[in-house]
Formats: C-alpha cells, structure tokens, sequence
C-alpha cells in the first residue's frame, strides 16, 4: 500500500539527517521533495500545493527551526497535515431512523462494485447486522450470477430478478422485499460503464431519486488516480455521494486517489478495500493511513486484525510489551501461528513500524510464508533465555543457532536485526512519538 510514496517520503524526510537545528534551506529543499513525491503519486496539484504551504506556514516564524528537535516536530506537522488531508478521524455509515437503511452502490464499470457490494454486507454481517444485497445491473454479462455466488460463499440474502427488468423496478421491489424479510439494510449494486455516459446518470439518477437512499457510496478504484476523483465529482453532481470505498488498495503504491478525493470533493473515504477475500474491507481511519504512509506502520489495525482473528490473543499485552520495549522472540514466536491466520503476510507486515526499513533488506520472495516458516525455525533454535534477552546472542551463539535451524549465519543476523529495529521504533510509536526516520537506513 502506498510504497512509491513511502520510499519518496521517507527520502525526502532524510535529507533532515540527524542533526538538530533545521536551517531555511534545508526546509525548502525537503519541501521541493515531498511536493514532487506528491505530484508522482497523482495527488491533486491544488492539494499538493495547500499541503506544503500549511507546513511552511506552521514552521517558519516559529522556533522550531532552531530548536534541537526541529525535525521530530516538522514531521509532526507532516502527520496532523497528513491526516487532515484524509479527512481527520473515521465516518460511520449514515442509518436509517426505521430499518431498512438503504446503500446505494455507484462507480465505473470494473471498480470493484459487486465485490465491494459484498465486502460491505459482510462486514455489517460481522456488526450483527441482517443485510440484503441488490442485483440491479442488468447489462454486464454474468453481472447478476457473479452477485449471486459471492453472496452465497459467505451465506448472504441476494435479491435478483429477470434481467428484463428494469433496474428501478428492481430497486424498488428489493426494499419491499426487504421489509418482509426484516433486513436491515438494502446494497444496491448498480450498473457501471466503461467511462461517464449520459444512460448511466440517467439512470442512477432515477433511482437516487425514486429509492431515497440514506448512503450513496461512490466506488473509487483507487489505482485510477485523478480519473477515480473527475468520476466522482460526476457522481457527487447527480447523486449526492456521501462516502468513498476505495478499492484496490493494496495494489496501490501511489496514493493519489486517497490523498486527493476528500480534500478536492470533501466527501468522507468511509471504507478501503485491501484484498479479494469477503472480509478484506476496513474501515478507514485517517490517522492509521497517515502513518502507513508516513511508514510509521500501524499498530492499532494490527492488534485489531489479531483480536478479531484468534479469541487466544491478548492485545492489551502485546500493546503493552511493545510501549515497554519489553517485546522479545518468545512473545514473537508465540504470536506466529496467529499471525498466519489474519491474512495476507504482505499486508500484515507493512502494519509494522520499521517495515519499510525492513524492506531494504529483504527481497520478494522473503514476504511469504516461507519468510516466517525460517524466522520461526530460528527462533525455535534458540535457548529460552536467548529468546528473552536476543541481545545475548554473540558469534558463536549465532553459528550454533544458524545450524540447528538449517540456516546461515546471515540470517540469523539479519532476523535480529529486523527484531531490534522494530522493537525500537514500534516502542516510539507506541509511547505517541514520531520516529526518527535514521532508523530507516
């Protein structure tokens, strides 16, 4: 998620160095950067533009360039700047007074509509929630089977009806439908195009109308950039979107739809989609995004992805561990196996502080779950007291553990020093400050 604009950030953040006093020059010539890492991220140049003036604007004047800690507060501001862009703390769905609530689902063709339809009644399926999904494309071949199977692979009500009616018709009936089965919510999965048309808004149109949804949320694919934000503001102008969900997001290293969307249409990103699987939905927390961004990782989803994964786990504990930096290989090695439930190892791992930096030293192949599979071995190698206190751990000790795991050296080293950096910069983050981004080198 979002890795161009990371490695670009993180870059730019570097030219700071470690040294204390920030002089005018090197603040313009880290501003030059970061608006430039934007611009290729296919943020919005206005957005851009409102982005580094607030900083300047908050830095200069002040004695932050002169104090000891002016990078720690410049990037400070960088994160508050950053989650204000996102949209400053998370949107709820908006409900009816009296079920049903009604969704409107509106985008362009292959956004990921019917799929996030899905995700979304899955998810309130997880809140308690009795929801009723809608196939009201009657266009797209196959669009009303493909509805229809992946509502059935995670035991949702789908309503459908001959692709000879028309979709308002559907709509309509649908609520009806609804209010027999007692359901409290109606997704209604619209028709796409391939770009704007004018049968498209006409149509959607007649239903917003017609229907009276209480959410219209506008799928945004988010690896289409300024095209995902031009098709929104369409949209917005005959709909009234109340939310975004943006999709795809996981296979975005730009950043440019989520950076600019909100602030250029100032409409709530309500959702994000990170994945194919049912529940690969999370909701979308500004402040969390900021700091995956910032590659500060992001350990509140983290510990939320592992409590909702395994009854067993105690984030409380981990939370706790990993503030005290008292967070060893025997913790690591207990959390493994629980680790490997909650999904997508590439995923989970950008949610720890320090990954990014991690990443230099690992190649593609290293995120899978062979990755983990060795670093369990190794630390299955090891004496309980070297997993308590790794720092122990000398030359000899290491060859020894590197045999006993079918491992070199090497890697031994190089698991360590992923677990030191880590445990560093997740204990910073922890305690509610910005890490040092030397850490990442």
């Amino acid at each position: 998620m979002f890795d161009t604009l990371t490695n670009n950030l993180q870059a730019a953040f570097q030219r700071f160095g470690n040294h204390g006093a920030v002089t005018e020059k090197d603040l313009d010539t880290v501003l030059r950067d970061v608006r430039l890492a934007l611009l290729e991220a296919d943020v919005n140049f206005r957005v851009v533009k409102d982005f580094t003036n607030r900083i300047r604007e908050k830095t200069t004047g002040t004695n932050i360039l002169k104090s000891l800690t002016a990078t720690q507060q410049i990037l400070d501001i960088v994160n508050q700047e950053m989650v204000t862009i996102l949209g400053t703390e998370a949107s709820e769905l908006n409900r009816a007074p009296q079920a049903p609530t009604i969704i409107l689902m509106a985008g362009l063709q292959g956004s990921g509509k019917t799929t996030t339809t899905v995700k979304l009644a899955s998810y309130l399926k997880g809140q308690g929630q009795k929801p009723l999904v809608v196939a009201c494309d009657v266009y797209r071949p196959a669009a009303r089977e493909q509805l229809v199977t992946l509502a059935k692979q995670v035991d949702l009500p789908c309503y459908t009806e001959d692709s000879n009616q028309q979709p308002i018709e559907i709509s309509l009936n649908s609520v009806e439908h609804a209010r027999k089965i007692k359901a409290t919510h109606v997704i209604i999965d619209t028709a796409g195009r391939l770009h704007i048309d004018t049968a498209l808004m006409h149509e959607i149109k007649e239903i917003f109308s017609k229907v009276k949804p209480h959410e219209v949320l506008f799928i945004a694919d988010s690896m289409s950039g300024q095209d995902a934000v031009n098709a929104a503001k369409e949209f917005h102008a005959h709909t009234n979107i109340t939310g975004v969900v943006l999709t795809k997001v996981d296979g975005d290293a730009r950043g440019g739809a989520a950076l600019s969307i909100r602030e250029v249409l100032g409409i709530p990103i309500k959702f994000v989609g990170t994945g194919e699987t049912p529940n690969a939905l999370e909701i979308f927390h500004p402040e969390r995004i900021a700091s995956r961004i910032l590659g500060m990782g992001d350990m509140l989803s983290l510990i939320e992805k592992a409590k909702s994964s395994a009854s067993k786990i105690s984030p409380e504990k981990i939370s706790e561990k990993l503030k005290q930096g008292t967070f060893d290989l025997q913790d690591f090695i207990e959390q493994l196996k629980q680790v490997k439930q909650m999904g997508s190892l590439n995923q989970i791992v950008q949610m720890l502080p320090g990954f990014k930096g991690m990443k230099a030293n690992l190649s593609n192949s290293d995120l899978t779950e062979s990755y983990f599979d060795h670093a369990e071995a190794i630390v299955l190698s090891m004496t309980p007291r070297e997993r308590q206190h790794p720092e122990l751990i000398d030359g000899k000790r290491r060859k020894r553990i590197a045999q006993g795991a079918g491992q070199t050296p090497a890697e031994v080293n190089r698991l360590l020093k992923q677990f030191f950096d880590a445990r560093k910069i997740a204990r910073q983050v922890m305690r509610g400050r910005m890490p040092s981004f030397g850490n990442f080198r």
